[in-house]
């Protein structure tokens, strides 16, 4: 393995994050800051408890995947788009290096970043809501699992896009309603029952039910359900990164 490749791609995408550290990290310290005022105090003045936990700390885990997915997606489609874009891929793709190589730099700095995001939102709503993590290593296991594989899934993103507004098309088209469709800010048990069962069929659910475990001790579905559900949505995007550079799509011409 050429660890040298690795660190320098690694290296280059962190130092990119590092040039902007401030607005990355202001971004979402403003943004869950207006969460908790529009619906902590809001909704949460009329809501007290959902399933023994209050409303301001329910809203925790949705918020942080939130934030992780579209973050994770952005800054691994923006990092793979942009060598497309002015050319320099060709010469990433003639080096000595293979496609392993290559995803594991990108992605490992993408999945980086958004961690980090997410430690400053986790940081930013403790000052709001008392927050008791259960499990924390498995809060741990599911913030990873989800920063990398969205990372992955926006690598893919980004060799798919052809201009800058396709790198965008997914992740506000698609992420994001199926993040607040898929109980970030309430719990699947409030709505009908007709509901429930539709909302099961978002794999968002899953992700972020999961992620509550570690936090509550309480899950909309099975923990096993949600590690599943990560694992498969990390193969299969782990199996189309392996096409693209087997075929070249859109990557050698």
């Amino acid at each position: 393995m050429n660890l040298h490749a690795i660190k320098a791609i690694y290296v280059y995408e962190m130092k990119r994050f590092f040039r902007t550290i401030f607005e990355s990290l202001l971004s979402p310290v403003i943004s869950t800051t207006l969460y908790f005022v529009v619906f902590g105090a809001a909704i949460g003045s009329r809501i007290e408890e959902v399933e023994g936990v209050s409303y301001g700390a329910f809203i925790v885990p949705g918020l942080i995947m939130l934030s992780v997915m579209t973050q994770a997606i952005s800054n691994a489609s923006f990092g793979i788009y942009f060598p497309k874009f002015i050319g320099t891929i060709f010469e990433l793709l003639s080096a000595p290096i293979n496609f392993f190589e290559i995803v594991l730099g990108y992605v490992g700095a993408a999945a980086t970043k958004s961690l980090l995001i997410g430690g400053v939102i986790l940081i930013t709503a403790g000052f709001f809501v008392d927050l008791d993590i259960q499990h924390p290593v498995m809060m741990l296991v599911f913030l990873v699992m989800i920063c990398v594989s969205f990372a992955l899934f926006g690598f893919i993103i980004g060799i798919w896009s052809e201009n800058f507004q396709q790198l965008q098309l997914i992740p506000l088209l698609v992420i994001t309603p199926l993040v607040f469709l898929g109980g970030a800010f309430y719990s699947v048990s409030m709505l009908p029952e007709g509901w429930q069962t539709v909302t099961l069929f978002n794999p968002v659910v899953y992700l972020i039910s999961g992620f509550r475990w570690s936090f509550f001790g309480v899950a909309d579905v099975g923990v096993g359900l949600s590690l599943a559900a990560i694992g498969i949505f990390f193969a299969l995007c782990l199996g189309v990164v392996w096409w693209i550079f087997k075929t070249g799509y859109r990557i050698k011409s």
